[in-house]
């Protein structure tokens, strides 16, 4: 290992989907019900606000913010609109061009998408009519995804932490606590340099769910952050919480807000990423920075 990798961070990279940082109302925000301290307290004490706009009249979208997160080039400038759900040729294009993924990997470093997919092989995913901004990042960088048999050793989280929905659908795998896929996180992250997984239940549910389902996803997130926080013990490790746009923050509608997001950097290089992230556009060239090339 050079003198580069052996200053550079051991990152988790936790995306939560449609999180912004609402009112401190419990009327009005469920993340403030009280419900849920973990979260609550990790958002009002160590998360910075992040401008998720992009220059772009409306309401920010997953597809056009994901893009951004994970190339640090302003996808709704490129597309001239912000774009929702799943990315179209132009983004693919960006994505395929400049996603962290790639460019760690092009300086030497492990980097690693930790969800797991239901389906039997790469080329099912390869053949997938609508992919997400993940997924064309970690198929272009490594050609591969994680799937059924790396989820059942726990070398991979289910998009949902506990499998219960893949347990729904009649596949035979046991189910996981949140506690339980933090530890498989936390393993999955602690042999590579850069790992990422992401959940986007919080969007889901917001969009359609009940306020028992907002509950269920919202105590799924807490107890899992609760679990992931221990990563940080260790020096070297650096743990990053953010989103896209916000939604669940707001339980007085069903749409996304133009709340800002939060980015919690915990650890190794935190102090570093705080002072230079602002935007959206701007976390994976921070990230960079703590990753130098040869």
């Amino acid at each position: 290992m050079d003198e580069n990798h052996k200053k550079s961070p051991v990152t988790l990279f936790l995306f939560v989907d449609g999180l912004g940082l609402g009112v401190e109302d419990p009327a009005v925000n469920p993340v403030y019900s009280g419900r849920y301290p973990v979260l609550e307290r990790l958002l009002k004490e160590k998360a910075i606000p992040i401008d998720p706009q992009l220059d772009t009249p409306g309401l920010p979208q997953s597809a056009t913010g994901q893009t951004t997160i994970l190339t640090g080039v302003n996808a709704a400038r490129i597309n001239g609109r912000h774009v929702e759900g799943y990315p179209g040729p132009a983004l693919k294009a960006l994505i395929r061009a400049q996603n962290i993924f790639s460019r760690l990997q092009s300086r030497g470093y492990r980097s690693t998408f930790a969800n797991a997919y239901h389906l039997k092989d790469v080329a099912e995913v390869h053949a997938l009519r609508r992919q997400s901004v993940t997924t064309v990042a970690a198929l272009h960088a490594f050609n591969a995804v994680r799937m059924m048999d790396d989820l059942e050793a726990g070398r991979a989280v289910y998009q949902d932490i506990t499998r219960a929905i893949i347990r729904q659908r009649g596949y035979a795998v046991p189910p996981t606590t949140p506690e339980e896929a933090a530890a498989h996180l936390m393993a999955v992250a602690g042999e590579h340099d850069f790992t990422l997984f992401e959940y986007f239940q919080t969007d889901l549910m917001a969009h359609k769910g009940t306020p028992e389902d907002i509950d269920r996803v919202l105590t799924t997130v807490n107890r899992f952050v609760d679990g992931l926080l221990s990563f940080t013990e260790t020096d070297g490790h650096l743990f990053i919480l953010t989103s896209d746009h916000g939604n669940i923050e707001d339980g007085t509608h069903r749409h996304h807000t133009d709340h800002p997001v939060p980015f919690v950097a915990i650890g190794s290089g935190a102090d570093f990423l705080r002072e230079r992230i602002t935007r959206l556009e701007d976390i994976t060239p921070a990230l960079l920075e703590l990753y130098p090339g040869p």
